[in-house]
């Protein structure tokens, strides 16, 4: 254990992936908060291996209202949280075949006309863009906003707000145990016990087991596993490769630098909670499907990685109190978007439990379609 577990505080944080992190960054100035994290460093799992962007219609069109609030701090975050943008911009192509005209058309208009910057644009327009593209992928939507996040530094700027705001963090400090009592939890982390009047479970996929261990029902939170390919071509695709993502969820893949790509099969195999490994099935899956999009040789496989992604049954993320177990909060269920929507999560979850409520884009989102209550 790498800090010194308090006797007691107001709100123990159960994970200190981006969930938790961004959540003890914005509670952290109004109550005691203590983060327990069960590995040896915090964002082992998920956090540490996204590929993650801010793509604003990505999770559908419930999820998208936590995604635009987000903006704003991932694009200009006050001073004293970092001194630059955790965004770089990168444009987006939702792309289709002849045949999935219909598909496209749809989820362009869904999307415009909640205002969002997206747009119809010819195959003719995307083949000027992403040179060597077959010419049956002739449908797509263009998003200009989209970006590449900083994961890392966005989540290490979460972690030193929340210590400077007296929040501590304690590793390889996995709860064991947990009973209510009269003054709130009594918490078993290993050979330690601490006090808490609130328990917040933001275990990423491990969820469901630690509000089994709270005596709280589990709501189905299953974790995916996710691979990521990067590959170096003999083409010259440059680094600023708009993100190219298939609206029939097959595949994605962005420019990483001058030719070479990240690209993922877009892969949901359910998996127990874990350390996920790639599988060598799901890597050749994923070439296979690039090489059904785009001509470009393939001169080497440089690095491959798997992560795990958890969902809520209805796949939107689950945030606020247990309807049945008093001092129990929820935190989770973010899936692959958990990045991008990290500011407003932490933000709208901390209010509930004693910060102000948030101000700005992030202030005018609607809590209640998150809430846990509607699994009661």
């Amino acid at each position: 254990m790498t800090a010194t577990l308090p006797s007691s505080t107001d709100v123990l944080i159960v994970g200190a992936g981006i969930a938790g992190a961004s959540l003890a960054a914005s509670l952290a100035p109004y109550r005691s908060v203590m983060m327990i994290e069960a590995e040896d460093m915090p964002g082992y799992h998920a956090t540490g291996r996204s590929a993650a962007f801010w793509h604003e219609t990505y999770g559908g069109p419930l999820v998208q209202p936590l995604s635009t609030a987000s903006f704003g701090l991932l694009l200009n975050p006050p001073a004293d949280f970092s001194g630059h943008s955790f965004l770089s911009p990168r444009a987006a192509f939702n792309i289709g075949r002849r045949d999935e005209a219909a598909v496209v058309d749809a989820f362009t208009a869904e999307f415009a006309a909640k205002g969002l910057d997206i747009r119809r644009v010819s195959g003719a327009e995307v083949e000027s863009i992403v040179p060597g593209i077959r010419p049956e992928w002739s449908e797509a939507a263009y998003e200009g906003a989209c970006s590449d996040i900083d994961v890392g530094a966005l989540h290490a700027a979460y972690l030193r707000a929340a210590r400077r705001a007296g929040a501590g963090l304690a590793t390889r400090a996995g709860l064991t145990a947990a009973r209510r009592t009269g003054q709130g939890w009594e918490v078993q982390v290993g050979n330690d016990t601490v006090h808490a009047a609130v328990i917040v479970n933001a275990a990423g996929a491990w969820a469901d087991t630690v509000a089994l261990l709270c005596g709280a029902s589990p709501f189905g939170i299953q974790p995916y596993r996710r691979t990521v390919v990067q590959l170096r071509l003999d083409f010259p695709v440059p680094a600023s490769l708009p993100l190219v993502i298939h609206v029939g969820g097959s595949f994605y893949f962005k420019g990483e630098s001058e030719g070479r790509i990240w690209l993922s099969p877009h892969d949901e195999t359910p998996s127990e909670p874990c350390d996920a490994a790639p599988e060598e099935l799901d890597v050749a899956i994923a070439i296979d499907r690039l090489q059904q999009v785009v001509d470009w040789p393939i001169a080497a496989v440089e690095r491959k990685w798997a992560g795990l992604r958890s969902f809520a049954p209805d796949r939107i993320p689950v945030f606020g109190a247990d309807p049945h177990v008093p001092g129990f909060f929820w935190c989770a269920g973010q899936g692959g978007f958990g990045i991008q929507t990290s500011p407003a999560i932490g933000a709208l979850l901390a209010a509930e439990l004693g910060a102000p409520p948030p101000a700005g884009a992030i202030g005018t989102v609607d809590p209640a379609p998150f809430a846990p209550s509607r699994f009661a």
